[in-house]
């Protein structure tokens, strides 16, 4: 297990994950497709071209599932109970297939479980940014961590 438990994390911790990710463009078409999600922006390069993007813009769903995975093993791996929820959600830049995405995560709260003491509650902020070091997406979640003691 590589994730911290609630003990482990401070408000202000930053952590730089790696590796890094090379989105394809099979990713896009097949996370677009698995998930029922015709959007002609993601699978219909002809279409794509008529954009002021001209040519095809990964699923952001996609964008944000890969960040997420890129944080699991510095933050969370085997000491989470669940997600609690995201508080927000920002795109700030379009990923293109051939775009390398890196995350960091910031520690933005730490609160023990007002219900179950051997938990408590982590809000993280998770950016990702391309090749290029510009911001692609950033978002704030709530996850429920295990302590420590509980885990032993």
């Amino acid at each position: 297990m590589t994730g911290r438990h609630f003990e482990e994390f401070a408000v202000g911790d930053v952590y730089v994950h790696v590796p890094s990710r090379t989105v394809t463009e099979t990713d896009n078409v097949l996370f677009s497709t698995m998930t029922m999600n015709p959007q002609p922006l993601h699978l219909d390069a002809e279409f794509a071209r008529t954009t002021e993007h001209g040519r095809p813009v990964v699923n952001g769903m996609f964008t944000l599932a890969l960040m997420m995975g890129l944080t699991v093993h510095d933050t969370t791996l085997g000491t989470t109970l669940g997600n609690l929820g995201f508080s927000s959600i920002d795109f700030h830049r379009p990923v293109f297939a051939g775009d390398t995405l890196t995350a960091e995560t910031e520690v933005v709260g730490v609160r023990p479980s007002r219900s179950k003491p051997d938990r408590g509650i982590v809000e993280f902020e998770h950016r990702a940014r391309n090749q290029r070091g510009e911001l692609l997406i950033t978002c704030r979640r709530a996850g429920m961590i295990l302590r420590k003691e509980a885990a032993a």
